[in-house]
């Protein structure tokens, strides 16, 4: 037995709340002969009359019965599109995101914030991993963006650039260097260095050490820290210097000194799954673009 579609169901429904014909097309829009045309096509395929034509029109029996579980069956539809329409637009769903530590110094929480304002009945995640780890948990798909510093992987994971900085050299604020104008990379040849462990982003690490290695010299690492706030610290201990991106510039302490080096850069990817990313990965990143461009204006 063929069912009836929506639209019959929502032209019966019309008839049957207005008991005529012609205010009922009026009512949906259309003109009274299709309308008519179209209950006799759904009388037709449920094997009976629904309405009793005359004046005034009347329901039929079955009519009624119709009539109650339509009114029950045709929100319940509209809800359903509807909440397929606000998935589709990324309304719904949920994100997953992983970030590094020192992207979490950047734009980043502003684009969450507003995020999470706008887009409320998403369930939104956040992970604080190292670049390595984020790659892991993409591949994973324990993740459904991250952010990645000067990290482009392999498919089935694509990137693009979301926003790059200036790196800067920290210094102990006593270190007679801090007052030096115009501070190269190649001046701290001869200074220990607080750095990070490799594991933890390899690309990000052989980009400084490119860095310096182009400057004529191989930092001299006394001592690693995993959190760049940890690093900041033990330069202010004054266990050495350390190159940053530009962002650990917010941990302000006044035995720091953080000099920009000109003509050095780093880049942060975002990074998702190629195949079918869900619809909430791309509202966040036109958020997160539009964020990351005003920080830079």
């Amino acid at each position: 037995m063929s069912t009836p579609d929506l639209r019959q169901l929502r032209y019966f429904l019309a008839v049957a709340e207005e008991l005529h014909f012609g205010r009922a097309a009026e009512r949906i829009g259309i003109a009274q002969p299709p309308l008519t045309q179209q209950i006799q096509k759904l009388e037709a395929l449920l094997g009976c009359r629904l309405f009793e034509r005359g004046r005034p029109t009347a329901l039929t029996e079955a009519g009624s019965a119709l009539l109650e579980e339509t009114r029950r069956l045709l929100p319940q539809v509209d809800r359903a599109l509807e909440s397929a329409r606000r998935a589709a637009r990324g309304e719904t769903g949920k994100l997953h995101i992983g970030a590094p530590p020192s992207v979490m110094l950047s734009a980043l929480p502003s684009a969450i914030r507003k995020y999470r304002g706008l887009y409320s009945a998403v369930e939104f995640t956040l992970r604080e991993l190292s670049t390595t780890a984020i790659e892991e948990a993409l591949r994973r798909e324990e993740i459904d963006l991250g952010f990645l510093r000067e990290a482009r992987p392999a498919g089935p994971l694509t990137s693009r650039v979301i926003f790059e900085e200036t790196l800067v050299a920290v210094l102990p604020a006593s270190h007679a260097l801090a007052a030096r104008a115009g501070l190269t990379l190649g001046s701290l040849r001869a200074e220990p260095f607080v750095w990070f462990p490799r594991r933890l982003g390899p690309a990000f690490h052989d980009h400084l050490i490119g860095f310096c290695a182009h400057a004529g010299f191989v930092p001299n690492v006394v001592q690693q820290a995993t959190q760049w706030q940890t690093v900041v610290s033990l330069v202010a201990a004054g266990m050495g210097v350390s190159l940053a991106p530009a962002c650990v510039q917010r941990f302000r302490w006044r035995a720091v000194a953080y000099r920009r080096l000109r003509g050095l850069r780093t880049r942060v990817f975002a990074c998702w799954r190629r195949e079918n990313p869900p619809s909430t990965v791309a509202e966040f990143l036109k958020l997160a673009y539009a964020e990351f461009r005003q920080a830079r204006a």
